[in-house]
C-alpha cells in the first residue's frame, strides 16, 4: 500500500479569457481548462488530437496559458483513488483526449527540441531510465521504481508539482527521440506516478469503437 502525500498535480486558476487563432499546440506545453491548469501530454499530429490526464478536464474550451483556443474536451476516463491510500494492485485510468481546432498548428516537439515519439513495442519497466517533463518542474530524470495495474511509480530524480499533470513520460532513445510511455497522474506516497501510454492507448481505442458501435457511450463532460 502506498499512501497518498500529494492530490492530483493541477492548479486552480481564473478562467482564461477568449482566443486567437494560429496559436502552436505541441507536447508538454501548458493549457487551462475551466479553473485547471495541467501539462498537454501527446500530440498526434496526423488526428489532430491532443492528451492529457483526465482530473485535468473543465467545463468549455481548452485554451493555452494566453486563452487562445485549442481545441475541446473529446471524452476522458478518470478513476485516480481518492482516498488516503492505493493499493499497487489498484487499477488506474487517468486520460483525456483533446480535439484541436481546426486553425491551429501542431507539431510533436517537446519544449526541449526532441521529437515525441510513438512506440508499441516500449513499454515502462522497473528499473528503466525516464525522464518527465511538466510546465512547472521542467525535465526531471531518474528509473521507473514499480510497474503496477496500468501505472507505474518513478524514483531518483524524478521530480513533480501542482500543473504537471497529463505531462508525458519518456524514454530517451539512442537517435535523440524521446518515446512515450507515459502521462503523469500524481504522487503516491514518496513516488511520482503515471498511467502507462500502452495500457492508455488501448482503453481511448476501445472506448471510441464501443462508442462508435453504440454499445457503450463516452463519459459526459465534466
Amino acid at each position: 500500500m502506498l499512501a497518498s502525500a500529494a492530490a492530483a498535480s493541477l492548479v486552480s486558476l481564473a478562467a482564461p479569457a477568449g482566443a486567437d487563432p494560429g496559436v502552436l499546440v505541441y507536447p508538454g506545453m501548458e493549457i487551462r481548462q475551466g479553473n485547471n491548469l495541467c501539462t498537454l501530454g501527446f500530440v498526434d499530429v496526423v488526428a489532430r488530437t491532443a492528451y492529457t490526464a483526465g482530473h485535468c478536464r473543465g467545463d468549455g474550451n481548452v485554451t493555452d496559458r494566453d486563452g487562445h483556443v485549442l481545441g475541446h474536451q473529446e471524452t476522458y476516463r478518470d478513476d485516480t483513488p481518492n482516498g488516503a491510500v492505493v493499493a499497487t494492485d489498484h487499477m488506474i485510468s487517468d486520460w483525456e483526449t483533446i480535439t484541436l481546432a481546426p486553425d491551429v498548428q501542431v507539431n510533436d516537439i517537446l519544449p526541449g527540441g526532441r521529437t515525441l515519439a510513438l512506440d508499441p513495442a516500449m513499454v515502462p519497466q522497473q528499473g528503466q531510465p525516464v525522464c518527465h517533463f511538466g510546465v512547472v518542474t521542467g525535465e526531471s530524470c531518474g528509473t521507473v521504481q514499480s510497474v503496477n495495474n496500468g501505472w507505474f511509480t518513478m524514483a531518483n530524480g524524478v521530480v513533480s508539482k501542482k500543473g504537471d499533470s497529463g505531462g508525458p513520460v519518456y524514454v530517451l532513445a539512442d537517435d535523440g527521440r524521446a518515446v512515450i510511455v507515459g502521462m503523469f497522474n500524481s504522487t503516491w506516497g514518496d513516488y511520482p506516478a503515471a498511467v502507462s501510454w500502452s495500457v492508455t492507448d488501448q482503453q481511448i481505442r476501445q472506448q471510441v469503437f464501443t462508442s462508435a458501435a453504440g454499445t457503450v457511450p463516452a463519459p459526459p463532460p465534466a
